[in-house]
């Protein structure tokens, strides 16, 4: 926001920047939820399987159900980049990164909308994103892909108020992003919907086709540069394919029961649209549109609309155009406090929550004469198994396992007995850790004389096969 001479309002800005940009997003990255699902530790497992063999697996090194068969871990630059922090720092490095990516993300959206509105409201904005990204705002792959979606929708702004095309060095950004995360497939939506937009309201139309159509053809070049070559670009299309899908939480379509907070931003945005009508090109609205389907199809892509949304809308309340920017020394203060909170946090330690992303007790209490034999496992504890060097049943790697195994462990889950006993007799299953919550399971296993039960605490069980 800036004054009539365009000079920006220092002590406002400040203070908004200092609670937008960085203590909001210091406290999200410090807390111990970021934790709090199972996949963090395979991604780290991941990560060190790497990092020791320098390679890239391109069959599964860890589960004993397809250990050995094809898998392609297309998330392998962030799994190394997880895995590198938890060796340096443990899970106090971890919490850094996620920090310090949450604080670019959160710098990146503040600044951009503080051209267009004030402190205040690019806050007000912050918060609402952040009340869309707190239910999966945990240290997996995509939150480096949320700070790019940020970063890559500001460049198509940029480019669209200069009225040409992003430079060709930024599609090199693919090559990053297709290494990190497989929401690269948006990136490649979000450029085509500015390079449309271009197309219908520049001056000089044949210019624009150019210039966009060589920028897209470029991405689309550079999204081939991966570890795992083409199945790294079509792993991630072939995996929104596969229909065990609606049985994993994120990928349930969104209900307001599991994520309110959501619903109740996509209706204040909603109202906030109706009452204040921003000027948006239609194009503009059609991505948005586009992103808000795709958040209601599947709760994964909720956060992916709110990034793109703080980033869009801002412009389209202002009143005039900016006529200034933001001081490059505020730019460089922010940093420095950035890249000071984030050695901080480094040295702070983590205690990580007792729940079924992070079983250790009961890890812990497993004999040593079972580690090395066939279980079956909670999903959410096969991850921590990996990194505690014990091959579950099953892990967060659906789409890797496949409808079979994920619908028939499903059923198992469930209590069928049947499914249940055929499992065991074919991966010859030894024993199970579980959580208490699969009260049909946990019954079935009670009351079979087969089975004994060693350990139980208020989280889960571990039982042995007799």
């Amino acid at each position: 926001m800036t004054t009539g001479d365009g000079v920006v309002e220092r002590p406002r800005l400040l203070l908004a920047l200092v609670i937008g940009a960085i203590l909001i997003p210091a406290a999200l990255g410090s807390s111990a939820t970021i934790f709090d699902d199972g996949d963090v530790s395979w991604h780290i497992a991941t990560g060190q399987w790497i990092l020791d063999h320098r390679a890239i697996p391109h069959t599964d090194p860890f589960s004993f159900t397809w250990g050995g068969r094809p898998w392609v871990p297309f998330e392998w630059l962030s799994e190394v980049l997880l895995a590198a922090v938890y060796r340096l720092a443990g899970y106090g490095g971890i919490a850094a990164l996620a920090t310090a990516i949450l604080m670019t993300l959160h710098a990146i959206v503040f600044f951009n909308a503080a051209r267009f509105v004030r402190p205040l409201v690019a806050v007000l904005a912050i918060i609402a994103m952040d009340a869309v990204l707190i239910p999966m705002m945990l240290a997996r792959p995509h939150l480096f892909a949320w700070a790019l979606i940020a970063f890559w929708t500001w460049l198509m702004v940029r480019a669209r108020e200069q009225d040409r095309a992003p430079p060709l060095v930024a599609a090199l950004l693919m090559v990053l992003w297709a290494n990190l995360h497989g929401s690269f497939v948006l990136g490649l939506l979000i450029a085509g919907a500015f390079g449309l937009e271009a197309l219908l309201v520049s001056p000089d139309r044949t210019r624009a086709l150019r210039q966009w159509l060589l920028f897209g053809a470029a991405c689309a070049a550079m999204v081939f540069v991966n570890a795992n070559g083409i199945a790294g670009v079509i792993h991630p299309l072939l995996v929104a394919k596969l229909q065990h899908l609606p049985l994993i939480d994120e990928w349930k379509p969104s209900n307001p029961t599991i994520t309110p907070f959501f619903f109740v931003v996509l209706a204040g945005v909603i109202a906030l649209i109706w009452f204040k009508r921003p000027r948006l090109h239609p194009v503009r609205w059609a991505l948005l549109a586009a992103l808000l389907a795709l958040a209601l199809f599947q709760t994964r892509h909720q956060p992916v609309l709110a990034i793109v949304a703080a980033m869009l809308l801002p412009p389209g309340f202002a009143k005039t155009v900016p006529a200034g920017g933001i001081a490059r020394s505020i730019g460089w203060m922010t940093a420095a406090a950035v890249a000071a909170l984030v050695v901080i946090r480094t040295m702070l330690p983590v205690t990580l929550p007792y729940n079924e992303a992070n079983p250790w007790k009961m890890i812990a209490a497993v004999p040593p004469e079972l580690r090395d034999q066939p279980v079956l496992n909670g999903y959410s504890m096969g991850g921590p198994l990996i990194l505690s060097g014990i091959r579950p049943f099953v892990d967060g790697r659906s789409d890797m396992y496949g409808d079979d195994v994920i619908v028939a462990y499903k059923k198992i889950t469930e209590g069928d007995p049947a499914v249940f006993a055929d499992s065991v007799r074919r991966w010859n299953i030894r024993w199970a850790i579980l959580p208490l919550r699969y009260t049909k399971l946990i019954g079935l296993l009670d009351h079979s004389p087969e089975w004994r039960r060693i350990y139980v605490d208020k989280m889960g069980a571990i039982y042995v096969r007799n």
